[in-house]
């Protein structure tokens, strides 16, 4: 089920923003000032968040996160995100966001649904030499990413 992100489900969404390779702490805080932010709940265990989605509002919207939990993954969490998400643009709203290059079950996903490369941009996520911005363990400080663009 995917419904609104409450307020108390931030420390959850916390937990699950740890598991992306750039997270933003300061951005996931301020959700529910600064545009949309959805969760993908777990029917079985008391609608605990498996995942979310954040966009952030503006000329364009820019989805900002999607992060589901690792054990929860290939179960069509991120794509129910995704749907629910588009189904409130209005038309004409343009949807953008940036994925690591190396990013391939993210990018698979993102294309599945109608979005489009627009642009690439090196260097673009920072990390800590713990990840490479695509789930895997590399020594880099920067990667680049991706980025698309969705026509509502």
């Amino acid at each position: 089920m995917i419904r609104p992100v409450r307020r108390d489900d931030l420390p959850t969404l916390a937990t699950l923003q740890s598991h992306l390779a750039s997270p933003s702490p300061d951005l996931l805080d301020a959700a529910p000032a600064v545009g949309t932010c959805l969760v993908a709940v777990d029917d079985r265990e008391a609608e605990q968040p498996i995942g979310y989605l954040l966009a952030v509002e503006g000329e364009n919207t820019h989805l900002a996160e999607l992060v589901v939990h690792p054990e929860r993954r290939r179960e069509g969490r991120g794509r129910a995100l995704l749907s629910a998400f588009l189904a409130e643009q209005d038309p004409g709203t343009r949807v953008t966001l940036a994925v690591a290059v190396g990013n391939d079950p993210a990018r698979s996903l993102y294309e599945s649904v109608g979005f489009e490369p627009v642009g690439y941009n090196e260097g673009f996520y920072e990390t800590d030499g713990e990840g490479g911005g695509d789930g895997t363990a590399d020594s880099s400080r920067s990667s680049d990413a991706v980025i698309y663009a969705y026509e509502v």
